[in-house]
């Protein structure tokens, strides 16, 4: 067998590392600890792999080494307390109350039972989804600065903050003393929430990443599609976990026919809709009407709903844009947010005219004055009511500020275009 490429390793490590945290901190519950334990686990595996070969388990591997750094670390403090004081260290973990390393299963996935964990009620919900995006989702703090339209640094010191404060706890990462199986229980459902958000925005940074050279990152959106499914077999009859799952399915359905054949980004209208996956649209739709069976009043319900509307027709023109601004217009009453207003004032305009679709994004110079998203809308909205140079002069601002080069890309070409017509 050939030894594992760099690339192929990098992309291993990527996908199991948080499911080794979350395995290292049902076991340890010493969140700092684990964190470091397993980059010095990645170290070696990055080394030692391609030179060897990959292991037979290779999480079992990592967290097997990982251990082994932890039960090392615990020994060393040991060692460093009693040289500086006489005192008995009753307290002091120890290397049997740590457990010995491949003791508990190496095969159980404890990734979403993570999420749970790092969504502690003793967090507000925005602390607890922005430590797990950091700690668990596989984001940068840059990334997750951006999906919550702030500073990186205000979002770094609301992760380091949300670190402290569990630290602070007396085992923040135990299960409940009447824990089932799986750990899922009714007692819980408060976390549900903040669980749902953070794989909304792990999904939506692998749909469309927010820097870099790809539009998309395939493991991101995946894994959050796959942990949703997981959730959903826990909670079947929770219609917003069902809203979600629809969602996300409805949304991906799409992928094959949002880029070109370099990696150019292809606007919804113009894509070829023969490509999208209608086995996904089916279950995303199916999905999502089961999801409003009780009545349409959650977030990712409504969202669902739309994504509906969009993925079944087979001609953008047959679009419903009148339902669809109905249902942006229950999204904003739900959750008020301001890229929910700005997608509202897309169907706005699609229904009532880009004017009044202008009119809206008004509202929304200093909430996203951050982002290109705001002039990248209204470069649209100039387009579609034939005024090209402020159309241009939109898509310039909006190609600046972006990040990601394939929507750059996009933007500077519909500048371009716009120059080239009389």
């Amino acid at each position: 067998m050939p030894s594992p490429t760099s690339s192929d390793i990098e992309n291993l490590l990527r996908e199991l590392a948080p499911q080794v945290l979350g395995a290292l901190v049902r076991r340890y519950g010493d969140f700092d600890a684990a964190e470091d334990a397993l980059q010095e686990a990645m170290l070696a595996a990055a080394t030692q792999w391609p030179e060897e070969g990959r292991p037979d388990n290779p999480r079992g591997w990592l967290i097997q080494v990982a251990s082994r750094r932890l039960v090392d670390t615990v020994r060393t403090e040991v060692a460093r307390r009693n040289r500086e004081s006489a005192t008995a260290i009753r307290d002091a973990p120890t290397e049997s109350r740590l457990g010995v390393p491949g003791t508990a299963s190496t095969d159980r996935d404890d990734t979403l039972t993570l999420f749970f964990l790092c969504c502690h009620p003793s967090l507000s919900p925005a602390s607890a989804i922005a430590l797990t995006l950091r700690a668990v989702g596989g984001l940068t703090t840059e990334e997750i600065a951006r999906a919550f339209l702030l500073p990186e640094s205000t979002m770094a010191q609301r992760i380091t903050r949300a670190k402290k404060r569990l630290a602070a706890l007396d085992r923040p990462f135990a299960l409940p003393s009447d824990a089932d199986g799986n750990g899922y229980r009714a007692e819980w459902q408060a976390r549900v929430g903040a669980v749902l958000h953070v794989l909304y925005v792990i999904f939506t940074e692998g749909h469309t990443t927010s820097a870099g050279a790809r539009l998309r990152r395939g493991d991101l959106s995946a894994e959050a599609i796959r942990l949703t499914r997981s959730l959903h077999g826990l909670l079947p009859d929770d219609p917003e976990v069902t809203g979600l799952l629809a969602l996300l399915l409805l949304t991906d359905a799409r992928r094959a026919a949002r880029t070109g054949p370099h990696g150019e980004l292809i606007p919804l209208a113009e894509q070829d809709r023969t490509r999208w996956d209608r086995t996904m649209i089916i279950e995303g739709v199916r999905l999502a009407t089961a999801s409003v069976s009780g009545g349409l009043i959650g977030p990712y319900q409504i969202q669902a709903a739309i994504a509906s509307l969009h993925a079944q027709p087979l001609r953008p023109e047959d679009t419903d844009w009148p339902r669809i601004l109905l249902l942006y217009n229950a999204l904003e009453r739900v959750a008020p947010n301001p890229m929910v207003t700005l997608n509202r004032a897309v169907a706005t305009a699609m229904v009532q005219g880009p004017r009044a679709g202008l009119d809206l994004t008004d509202t929304l110079d200093t909430s996203l004055s951050g982002t290109h998203r705001l002039d990248a809308v209204r470069g649209h909205l100039h387009e579609m009511a034939g005024h090209h140079e402020a159309a241009i002069t939109h898509y310039i601002a909006a190609a600046r500020r972006t990040t990601s080069t394939p929507e750059r890309d996009y933007l500077t070409l519909r500048a371009a275009r716009l120059r080239r017509t009389p």
